[in-house]
């Protein structure tokens, strides 16, 4: 039987990063049960003016990276507000943040090192561009500039086009993920030790990370090279044009690659010694794509999809997200959530006895400013206090 809480529960995690990466890792955390703070600045997270669209005045972007969080406006910018962000440290269990080292050093920490002496079980999770060391540490980082150079884009698109970037901001989530991970190992390792400590997760890395199968191919004498919607080193994997839909075909061994034959009626494709290998198809992968091209454009993309997958060949039609979202599948596995007039995403990770759950929709800025205080010991006179100072809002 499955339990109302998250495998999280009770875990405290204060979110004080903006734009995408690290509110999408504090989101992920959130999904989970664990108790999300997200801090922000009176003008609050860029990502809210993203738009259009936008639903009563906040962008669909940042609704998209910011559920199941409370929300405390806390202005940094004063001493009393970094003593309230200091403070919830004390009994936060995971702290997430992507600010500039100069803004550590203006107020009074010149090591990182000092955030894990001071709060030594705080998992203390770093997100910046490049890292503060080397030839670009501290520069600043934003998903199609890192898809740019860690070579992503050259490896994307038409072979006869220009570098392309990948159309939705893969590195930044990629990095939001890999941040939730490397918390998720942290607090694991604390169970034993007892002991926090800093992990830092950067779009660099993690782009250049994500470059499979390009790097492999390239560090054993291969090379990156840009093969259009298909496959460096599988054929036939690639997108085909039928009488309908365009369908991609992901053939991944060789009996899938003649139980497609046999559905195209072309036997003698999978008896040719040009394609009795994997190797070999790459080797001869223009006449063979020129003869599936001629085979597959009088089908009827969808009913070939059925047919095709009945018979273990892997394949898909290119449908819009709006197709997508229509589908009886995507409402079966519940990826598409609602709660009030909320609408998002699913949440991915299904937990048999501890299942995620959307309990909160994305906050208004400073919507549970006092909440948030008072849950970290603040008395009424002093929330008050902070208030008419104008430390919070």
């Amino acid at each position: 039987m499955s339990i109302s809480r998250g495998s999280l529960a009770g875990t405290i995690v204060v979110d004080a990063s903006r734009v995408l990466a690290g509110p999408y890792a504090a989101q992920i955390l959130g999904d989970h049960g664990a108790d999300v703070v997200k801090v922000e600045s009176f003008d609050g997270d860029d990502t809210r003016g993203f738009g259009p669209p936008f639903v009563n005045g906040t962008a669909p972007y940042y609704l998209g990276l910011n559920r199941n969080k409370q929300d405390l406006a806390l202005d940094l910018s004063t001493p009393r507000g970094i003593d309230v962000l200091f403070g919830m440290l004390e009994t936060a269990d995971v702290f997430i943040e992507n600010f500039k080292m100069s803004t550590w050093r203006k107020w009074g920490i010149e090591d990182l090192d000092a955030i894990s002496r001071r709060f030594p079980r705080l998992v203390h999770c770093r997100v910046s561009g490049f890292g503060e060391d080397g030839e670009f540490g501290g520069m600043p980082g934003y998903d199609a500039a890192l898809q740019a150079m860690s070579g992503m884009m050259s490896v994307n698109g038409e072979p006869t086009a220009d570098a392309t970037r990948v159309g939705m901001p893969i590195v930044d989530t990629s990095t939001g993920m890999h941040g939730a991970m490397g918390i998720l190992l942290a607090l694991l390792e604390r169970n034993r030790s007892g002991k926090g400590q800093r992990l830092e997760v950067t779009l660099y890395d993690c782009a250049i990370s994500m470059l499979h199968p390009h790097v492999s191919n390239v560090l054993y004498g291969g090379r990156a090279v840009r093969t259009g919607n298909g496959h460096p080193n599988i054929v036939p994997y690639d997108l085909f044009a039928t009488g309908t839909v365009p369908l991609f075909v992901a053939v991944g061994n060789d009996r899938q690659f003649a139980a497609l034959c046999q559905a195209l009626d072309a036997p003698n494709l999978s008896a040719d010694p040009r394609y009795a290998s994997n190797g070999k198809r790459v080797e001869n992968r223009v006449p063979l794509r020129e003869s599936l091209i001629e085979l597959l454009a009088s089908h009827d993309g969808v009913k070939l999809f059925d047919q095709l997958m009945a018979i273990g060949v892997p394949c898909a039609p290119v449908l819009t997200v709006e197709q997508t979202l229509a589908l009886k599948h995507t409402a079966t596995r519940e990826m598409q959530v609602e709660l009030g007039d909320y609408r998002g995403a699913g949440i991915p990770a299904k937990l048999s006895r501890t299942p995620g759950t959307v309990r909160m929709p994305p906050p208004g800025l400073g919507e549970h400013s006092t909440e948030v205080l008072t849950r970290f010991g603040y008395t009424p006179a002093q929330i008050e206090a902070l208030f008419d100072a104008r430390v919070v809002k």
